[in-house]
């Protein structure tokens, strides 16, 4: 049997209605900033309970323009975990801002109980990363937020719909920074991202940010960047989004089914699940013994297990020169032993048992 990692044939399989809606789209020419965009950046701010929505160009340039918005740049410290995806440091980076990394905890997540030691007269803000769809320990990263006035931006690019306390990812901090890149669980065509607020001033001017600072064509309000989302995306937004709910709900109850099933392997560790969080499970990670062998096994037998990742981000060569291997050791730990399962809405119980079934069938040879 085949498990497959990538579900985006299954995804886009069956979009008759899909196909309708662009083929009325694009005689109107209305590529730019478009009416389909304004509807998918109101839908989304309705889905997770935030006031304002601005539609940019990717995951990443949802957190530059918010920490644009904060005047980051050369000589300023930006604080976030040390085992995150590349696209949240180099975010960073691109605005000259230099990167503090803090370990994480076995939820994934940043360890809240570091932080304060990393912020100093530089620290500009605290990037949260809610990895793998869990979300970060807000409550107390909102605690030291207020204490030392350091805003908060929240990376929830891979946590659409996840929540702490009942309060929805990417509505906590100041912002919270999305993405629709392919891979993710709710996806477009190519890479776009969102970033939503509660506050008007930030969301007046990310939207000028955005689009090059133009209020209108012949305006500019200040030096911006063209980091629109292509409203050709935003149609195929649009037809994703009604399918958000669902898709959460099915990836949640795939990865309680495996971590029923996989806790009952001795060699097999569940990680934290923090029982106020509702994680969504972009990535279905456990810790494994042997873990290198179990994913040759894995692959060979058709199951296209990965690691995310087996190099942590600060050990990477461009941040040699700042940081060495055991500086973060929650993070270089969890890179010898995790190991990520297929665990997606397409997924047949036949596969998820296969995958159990498969794991068990390693540990006992």
């Amino acid at each position: 049997m085949k498990v497959r990692y990538s579900y985006l044939p299954q995804q886009f399989k069956n979009i008759e209605p899909l196909w309708r809606n662009l083929k009325k789209f694009v005689p109107k020419g209305d590529f730019t900033l478009g009416n389909e965009l304004n509807l998918f950046e109101k839908k989304f701010a309705n889905l997770i309970g935030a006031k304002y929505a601005i539609g940019v160009n990717s995951g990443t340039d949802a957190i530059k323009l918010s920490l644009k918005y904060l005047n980051v740049g050369p000589g300023d410290e930006v604080i976030t975990s040390a085992n995150t995806f590349v696209a949240t440091v180099g975010a960073i980076n691109e605005l000259g801002a230099k990167i503090r990394f803090v370990d994480c905890d076995d939820s994934f997540c940043i360890n809240v109980n570091k932080i304060v030691d990393a912020i100093n007269i530089k620290t500009k803000a605290i990037v949260p990363v809610h990895f793998t769809g869990c979300v970060s320990n807000m409550g107390e990263i909102m605690k030291i937020s207020k204490k030392y006035k350091v805003p908060v931006i929240e990376d929830a690019c891979q946590s659409i719909l996840g929540s702490y306390k009942n309060k929805m990812s990417g509505t906590i901090g100041l912002t919270g920074a999305f993405s629709f890149h392919p891979l993710k669980n709710i996806n477009v065509w190519s890479d776009a991202g969102m970033i939503v607020t509660n506050n008007k001033s930030v969301y007046n001017k990310i939207k000028l940010l955005r689009n090059h600072g133009l209020v209108d064509r012949d305006t500019v309000s200040l030096l911006g960047y063209n980091s629109r989302m292509d409203t050709l995306q935003a149609v195929v937004g649009n037809w994703m989004l009604p399918k958000a709910k669902n898709i959460a709900k099915k990836r949640i109850a795939n990865a309680k089914y495996l971590d029923k099933e996989l806790s009952k392997i001795k060699e097999i560790q569940i990680p934290l699940r923090p029982k106020n969080v509702r994680h969504v499970f972009h990535l279905y990670i456990v810790f494994a013994k042997n873990r290198d062998k179990l994913l040759r096994y894995c692959i060979k037998k058709g199951i296209e297990a990965k690691i995310h990742y087996p190099i942590p981000i600060y050990r990477q060569k461009p941040f040699q020169k700042d940081y060495s291997k055991g500086d973060f050791p929650v993070t270089d730990s969890h890179a010898n032993k995790i190991i990520s399962f297929p665990c997606d809405q397409h997924l047949s119980m036949k596969q998820l048992k296969f995958i159990t079934q498969t794991v068990r069938d390693f540990y006992k040879k």
